[in-house]
């Protein structure tokens, strides 16, 4: 029997690591900017604008946004080719900044996670992330674990 052409076939975003973890910090901090953005926004609409938003944040290097300042905030609000958004904006910003913090501390964002407690399905690190980093809830915080990889159960698999 041929599959009707109105019938698709859901198939995982190519940026989420599901059978792998993502080769870099920077490549960690993309998909939380991602998963930010797309808070509460249809994801295509965030597809769509996600190429000129990876050029306006510099590929997301975690040390340049980190140095973002208020001038920069100005420039990202006046780009039609991003979702312009103040407060998630600055929270990216924020965010970079907390990535260098873990760096310091842990050598990297993936050494960070690995050093967490992740029983419970990953409560204790749901939290810390939340407490951690802007604009983070526990269920995008939960759904960014997910996306990087992580054995977390999101929706009750």
């Amino acid at each position: 029997m041929e599959a009707s052409a109105e019938h698709s076939v859901w198939q995982m975003p190519g940026w989420w690591y599901r059978d792998r973890r993502p080769p870099s910090d920077n490549a960690y901090f993309e998909n939380m900017c991602r998963v930010i953005f797309q808070a509460g926004l249809n994801w295509s609409v965030v597809d769509k604008k996600w190429e000129t938003t990876k050029k306006v944040f510099c590929n997301f290097n975690i040390e340049e946004v980190a140095h973002f300042t208020d001038s920069d905030v100005a420039r990202l609000l006046n780009d039609t080719g991003i979702i312009r958004n103040k407060g998630k904006i600055k929270a990216i910003i924020q965010n970079a900044q907390n990535f260098v913090a873990i760096q310091k501390r842990y050598g990297s964002f993936k050494k960070y996670l690995d050093s967490q407690d992740k029983s419970g399905n990953y409560a204790g690190v749901v939290k810390d992330l939340v407490n951690r980093f802007k604009w983070l809830g526990p269920s995008t915080a939960s759904i960014y674990l997910y996306t990087v990889g992580e054995n977390i159960n999101v929706w009750g698999q």
